[in-house]
């Protein structure tokens, strides 16, 4: 089952995260399958690419509850 979910990079007490998809299995920090945006929690930066998001959620890539959050947040910071 395929995933989209977060991916930590950076370094100590500076998180960044990478929004990814990756297979079910595998560990926080392992192989993905696509780069989709990234994000900076200290920064409150928020960047994903609609395109490739929209595509692997039709395709059946359920994101994290943590993931879904961010993308409710992006979409409603848009509309405004």
């Amino acid at each position: 089952m395929l995933k989209i979910r977060l991916k930590r990079a950076g370094r100590k007490s500076k998180p960044f995260y990478r929004i990814v998809l990756m297979e079910n299995l595998t560990r926080r920090d392992g192989q993905s399958i696509d780069d989709l945006g990234f994000y900076d929690p200290i920064t409150k930066i928020l960047n994903f690419n609609k395109l490739l998001l929209h595509k692997y959620i039709n395709q059946g890539a359920c994101p994290t509850a943590t993931v879904r959050n961010l993308i409710y947040k992006m979409l409603e910071e848009t509309k405004n």
